[in-house]
């Protein structure tokens, strides 16, 4: 069935409907375990699922095995996103034929990212630069079979500056055959109902879905609206700034926020459809349908049957729970929501932006002033790190100048914290009352000539776990156990189970790498192609490693660094 008519049908009856966005897991065991969740979500009843696609094709067989569970096993009408940037024309064919075949009948046509600060990329295919050109090519080759959404910005897209062209743009989408607009997330109403008042205007007249993304972590949320460019009202950023260290109340506090920005649509603007971006988290989604009083409030069952494909997790009874706080890029592996809002929102900044603050480096020498610059506060961001460091590592600022200074170019890191307050002001997270737990942990990029020595070093200290990778996927470690979970950040809190938020483990590294080195590229392509910086960036990708350290000693918090810099 095409989704249009369930979107029109709501429409026509004024009643809320909703649907859920999920995206591919990384890993083999988040997939298993996103397909047992969307079991349990269909409980929930949306009207359809949409799932992601990675750009330039990379999730085509995860998204195209999501959709096709959801819309045979679960018997969900799902919405298959379709990006057409970095895409050969046979790769369109072959997932729209493979679309088709497994009974899905609707594609949201997207352009997708271009390497971001693309003035030095070319094109795969130069038959497909826009979503628009996609969504000719459905119409020229398909017809009438697939209903096709496209993508809306109410703040403006990040690429077009220019409101009134963007507007343009999109009215163009539409009358090349986009039967409905879906928008990018947001979180400020009033600039929502001035867009769709002048989509109106401009006699856009498809039904048009706001996006809605429920809060998942202070930080997550923070990522999100860096690489999406979007504006947050000062009440809800005072709001979350005065809660940001306990992760439940920032839900909590996402949740009511989600609730009050669908009332608000739904009875001043009659929207009355709503894509909920799960962001693979089932928990909140549910809260928000339960204060919506479009879901009864059920017990979670005692029992449930586990799922064939893997040994249970955690207890089946807690299937909704055990994974609700994922921290960075170092949550559980297993989860669904490994992945998309835990490391994927780094952001190269654009040619002439990331050239004035990053300047055009010739040497080694030159990216090790440059990683000290960040260190030192004298530059806010670099390729993996989107704002500047963390307060809890000025506690250790200065022996990160000085392993930065040696060429270990850090990229994440933590101090030992020993039993600290859940109220610290520096180290506290989580509810009152408790006490938390650090391991300190170095994430860093080195020269394969200093590689060696480096291992060699710090395998003398049996306290010291560490995993080192290459572009090549040359994989070092003394971890024997492949599957070893090591919790580097724990809490104790009243009446609750010990809370493991940052955990570091073999496969999450390795899904990692391929991102981390990604950034290598991407920031290559800001400089001329044969230019001495673009030779330079394709030079360290190809020949440094990626090595994260651990020292488990926890109550020790200076022999980490002590290790390293001997």
């Amino acid at each position: 069935m095409k989704i249009v008519d369930k979107i029109k049908n709501a429409e026509n009856e004024g009643k809320l409907s909703y649907s859920f966005e999920y995206f591919p897991p990384k890993t083999d065991l988040g997939f298993a375990n996103l397909v047992d969740r969307m079991g349990r979500m269909v409980q929930l009843e949306p009207q359809f699922i949409s799932c992601t696609w990675g750009a330039g094709g990379s999730t085509h067989d995860r998204t195209l095995e999501l959709c096709s569970t959801a819309q045979n096993q679960y018997g969900l009408e799902t919405l298959m996103h379709l990006t057409c940037t970095n895409m050969e024309r046979a790769k369109l064919d072959a997932a729209l034929k493979a679309a088709k075949e497994a009974g899905i009948r609707n594609i949201l046509a997207l352009r997708g990212d271009p390497p971001r600060g693309h003035e030095y990329w070319t094109p795969v295919d130069s038959e497909f630069s826009h979503a628009i050109d996609l969504v000719r090519y459905i119409r020229q080759h398909y017809d009438d079979y697939f209903c096709i959404g496209v993508a809306g910005y109410p703040e403006g897209h990040i690429d077009c500056p220019d409101r009134v062209q963007d507007m343009t743009y999109l009215k163009e989408k539409v009358d090349a055959g986009a039967d409905f607009i879906m928008t990018q997330l947001f979180y400020d109403t009033d600039v929502f109902i001035a867009w769709l008042r002048q989509c109106r205007e401009r006699r856009i007249q498809v039904p048009i879905v706001p996006g809605i993304m429920p809060i998942p972590t202070y930080k997550n949320f923070r990522r999100m609206i860096h690489l999406c460019n979007v504006k947050v009202p000062d009440n809800i950023m005072n709001d979350l700034d005065a809660i940001k260290s306990d992760d439940e109340k920032v839900k909590k506090y996402g949740v009511r926020l989600a609730v009050a920005m669908i009332q608000r649509l739904h009875n001043e603007a009659d929207i009355c459809n709503f894509h909920i971006s799960t962001l693979n988290l089932e928990r909140s989604t549910r809260l928000i349908l339960e204060a919506l009083h479009l879901h009864k409030q059920q017990e979670i069952p005692s029992k449930t049957v586990p799922p064939p494909w893997t040994t249970p997790i955690h207890d089946p009874t807690r299937a909704e729970l055990w994974d609700e706080f994922p921290n960075g890029r170092y949550g559980d592996s297993r989860s669904p929501a490994y992945g998309e809002n835990t490391f994927s929102a780094s952001q190269i900044l654009p040619t002439s932006q990331a050239t004035s603050k990053w300047g055009q480096p010739e040497s080694t020498e030159d990216l090790t002033r440059l990683f000290v610059k960040y260190m030192r506060g004298k530059i806010d961001s670099l390729p993996w790190c989107e704002e500047r460091l963390d307060t809890e590592s000025e506690t250790i600022r200065q022996r990160l100048i000085e392993l930065n200074a040696a060429g270990h170019w850090t990229v994440s890191s933590q101090p030992a914290v020993n039993g600290v307050s859940s109220s610290d002001r520096i180290f506290g997270w989580g509810p009152k009352g408790g006490y938390v737990y650090q391991k300190a942990f170095i994430e860093f990029f080195i020269s394969d000539q200093d590689i060696d020595g480096l291992l060699s070093r710090i395998s003398r200290d049996p306290s010291i776990t560490y995993y080192a990778i290459n572009q090549k996927d040359d994989f070092r470690t003394n971890v024997a156990d492949p599957e070893a979970q090591n919790a580097v950040t724990w809490g104790v809190f009243p009446c609750k189970e010990i809370i493991q938020p940052t955990i570091i483990e073999r496969l999450s590294f390795q899904a990692w790498k391929d991102e981390a080195f990604g950034l290598w590229t991407e920031w290559e392509e800001q400089y001329p192609p044969g230019s001495k910086s673009q030779e330079l960036l394709k030079q360290v990708r190809e020949t440094y490693w990626l090595v994260n350290v651990v020292h488990n000693d926890y109550q020790k918090p200076d022999l980490l660094f002590n290790v390293m810099l001997s």
